[in-house]
């Protein structure tokens, strides 16, 4: 009696042998496949940035100032560029000097018209000065208020005023009680500093004095210091110090 035959699907079996090679290389396929796909997949998945764009527009009136041009910033070879900064930095150079130049001349030329008008006036109050000392300094106990008035007309600001009070209570009453008489003259006469309106003089003042108290006639030399101020009606004397 022959044996049956039995057909399994052993580990030896060449079909089992063929569908696992099959399925091994269809799995090797697959891994390789994800791990291609990997990265693209990541970069098509990633998600989009988030963000806003603001247009603002340009106000009624605004001009966009001129962009600057490569050619604004370059420089050939030949150092023009250099030249040009350094042409005008000399010229920015020359408008300084000449402005501090023209400022320089101006201040001198002020000074200069001040010291002119100075030396001007200087001449003026010394002449006025050496006419009004014998008028100021003199009186005659015969003719004092019109002596006192004549000197008066020479004066000028608060001095004028103390003259006046010091001639009606001192002066006038000892030159009626003594009969008293001062002549004065000038000797000399010099600036001592000067202004276009202010004037200090230097005199040498010779006065002759007669009166009851003394016998003959003495003579003082006196040294005045004189200042003559400018008002509309010429120069004046505004103070008297005796040396």
């Amino acid at each position: 009696m022959a044996k049956p035959t039995t057909r399994g699907r052993g580990a030896g079996s060449p079909t089992r042998h063929t569908m696992t090679a099959a399925a091994r290389a269809a799995a090797r396929r697959a891994e390789r496949g994800h791990h291609d796909a990997g990265p693209a997949t990541a970069v098509a998945e990633a998600p989009p940035l988030a963000g806003r764009t603001v247009v603002i527009e340009p106000a009624d009136g605004w001009d966009d100032p001129p962009e600057p041009t490569p050619e604004d910033f370059a420089e050939d070879d030949s150092g023009t560029g250099v030249r040009r900064s350094r042409r005008g930095l000399l010229a920015a150079l020359v408008a300084v000097l000449l402005l501090a130049g023209l400022v320089a001349v101006a201040v001198l030329g002020q000074r200069y018209r001040a010291g002119e008008q100075a030396e001007q006036a200087g001449v003026q109050a010394l002449e006025a000065a050496r006419k009004a000392a014998p008028v100021v300094l003199s009186y005659d106990h015969r003719r004092l208020d019109r002596d006192f008035a004549a000197a008066g007309d020479r004066l000028t600001g608060t001095f004028r005023d103390e003259y006046r009070k010091t001639t009606r209570t001192v002066v006038g009453p000892t030159a009626k009680k003594y009969d008293g008489v001062v002549k004065a003259t000038v000797a000399t006469a010099s600036v001592v500093s000067a202004s276009p309106d202010q004037v200090m003089t230097l005199l040498f003042v010779n006065q002759v004095t007669e009166s009851t108290q003394v016998s003959g006639s003495r003579v003082d030399l006196n040294r005045v210091r004189m200042t003559m101020t400018r008002t509309s009606e010429g120069w004046k004397v505004s103070a008297v110090d005796a040396l």
